[in-house]
Parts: C-alpha cells; structure tokens; sequence
C-alpha cells in the first residue's frame, strides 16, 4: 500500500487494519491548488474537510463592513474546513484561500458519513480532532482577552514558526484582532 502522509496524522490517535486504511484511502482525493486561489468562498456550501499535506492556508471572513479577520491558519500535517458550513450542511461563514501552492487530501461529507459507519473508530478518530480543535479555539479566546498583542503575537510565532516568515504583517495582525500598523510597533518592542 502506498504510504499517505494522513495516514501517520490518523495513526497518531487511532489503529486500523490494512483493510480499513485501505478502504480509507478509495474514500479520498488528492487536491492540488495554487497560491492565493480560493478553496471556499464565504457563503458557499463547504462539502469537504481537509487535510494538509504540503503548503498552507488561512480561513478568513469578512464582515458587512468589509473588514477581514482571520480565524486560522493551517499548515503540513493540520486538518482545515468551515465547520460550521461541513457540519451543519449551511453556507459557509469563512473562505479558505491558500497561502502557498497546496496539496491537500480531501473527504466529501457523504463520504465521511458512510466511513463512520463502516470504520466506526473513525468517529472516535474526529471527536478527538474535533475537541482538539474546540480547545485550541477556546484557548485562543482566552488568551485574546488575557494577553497583551505582544504576548499574543509571540504565542503566534511559536504556535506558527513555518509560516510566520512567510506570510503577511496583514494577514498576522488580522489574525491577533489588530492594526497592521499597531502589530509593527509590538514587533518593534
């Protein structure tokens, strides 16, 4: 069997059998886009999660005003989608755009669904993702409203180090909740 890089992510928390990797695998695609191209554009029906194999993405929304917030990056090794949208089968809230050119492997709903029933520990596999990623958000909301931008943005630099260099003062301060200007004065500091 070829040897699939999600496979490794998987088995950081769960087993399976040959034949449920294998059967995992006819479940997948591999999905290739290029730098600065939309994955999913805010208000359409997100169909897919992801995982990351190569490059990097950020999940993004705008709001009425037209003011950009970005909720996450995710980078090699990481899982990305519009939760919200996936889950609940509703337009999505964020748009995903690709910070570098990505490869990436993806899961339609559907699919997921009958995985589930088929590979059930494969349920067990995304609660643990899902929790992970809940904590992650609520840790990330506590320390918006605890740390100072300074502090924030070193805890960015280590939660992000492959990345950091590589994308925008912008798209940083957009994601600390600040001014590009104001993030430039605290890396200043």
């Amino acid at each position: 069997m070829k040897e699939y890089q999600i496979l490794k992510n998987i088995e950081k928390h769960i087993s399976l059998s040959d034949f449920e990797k294998e059967y995992f695998i006819s479940a997948i695609s591999i999905k290739e886009i290029k730098k600065k191209s939309l994955l999913l554009r805010q208000g359409q029906f997100c169909k897919h999660l992801y995982f990351v194999e190569s490059g990097s993405l950020r999940a993004f929304n705008i709001n009425e005003g037209g003011k950009e917030s970005t909720i996450m990056f995710a980078v090699q090794d990481w899982w990305v989608t519009d939760m919200y949208s996936f889950a609940k089968q509703q337009p999505a809230l964020l748009s995903i755009e690709a910070i570098h050119d990505c490869r990436l492997i993806e899961i339609n709903f559907q699919a997921l669904e009958a995985l589930y029933l088929k590979i059930p520990k494969l349920e067990r596999l995304f609660r643990i993702l899902f929790q992970n990623a809940y904590i992650r958000e609520q840790l990330r909301i506590l320390n918006n409203i605890s740390l100072t931008t300074e502090e924030r943005y070193h805890k960015f630099v280590e939660k992000y180090p492959q990345i950091v260099d590589k994308i925008t003062q912008k798209q940083i301060a957009s994601y600390l909740g600040v001014t590009p200007e104001f993030l430039s004065s605290v890396k200043k500091k």
